[in-house]
């Protein structure tokens, strides 16, 4: 039996909270299908279908290896992949923190190869995805007027997430945490 399943920072409730009002403020729709507010958190590495070994190995190499010191994460302004002007995804960006984040990703890539997923073939860029766009738009205008979101969090642990794949879209369930 295997697990869909991917490490990442949830957010505090303040965040998760503020972040849904400050859109809201911004009379802001999100364009193409929004992820919603309990969905959204900082990926630091998909793993995909997943085997309670691999699952195991990960955790423990995340308790041996995830000597970081907890520190503060603060966000930026909305950008888009692959680009502006042709989006297929909307998201928020990370400013303060980037480098920690970036850190703490580089752990969970080694637990994940450790553990026998194939190593990821992009850099981490970190980001808080709000919105998949099909068929791309231009997001030019909208990036541009939303000023940068100015809540900071503090990031102390990460989550195991299993991500179920429904009807209504995916459903994200913690199913551990690991300690900084």
């Amino acid at each position: 039996m295997s697990e869909r399943l991917f490490l990442a920072v949830a957010l505090s409730d303040e965040v998760r909270h503020g972040l849904a009002a400050f859109l809201t403020d911004q009379t802001m729709r999100l364009p193409g299908r929004p992820a919603p507010p309990d969905n959204w958190h900082l990926t630091l590495r998909f793993l995909g279908e997943s085997k309670p070994v691999q699952r195991d190995r990960v955790l423990e190499f995340l308790d041996d290896h995830l000597i970081v010191e907890p520190f503060t994460l603060g966000f930026d302004a909305l950008g888009a992949f692959p680009k502006r002007s042709r989006a297929t995804v909307l998201w928020l960006g990370i400013d303060r923190g980037s480098t920690d984040a970036a850190a703490v990703a580089g752990i969970c890539e080694a637990a994940a190869v450790s553990a026998g997923f194939e190593p990821e073939d992009r850099p981490f860029h970190p980001h808080l995805t709000l919105s998949r766009i099909r068929p791309p738009q231009d997001l030019n205008g909208l990036i541009s007027r939303v000023p940068r979101f100015p809540l900071t969090m503090t990031v102390d642990r990460v989550t195991l997430y299993r991500s179920d794949i429904g009807r209504g879209g995916a459903r994200y369930e913690a199913v551990d945490e690991v300690l900084l």
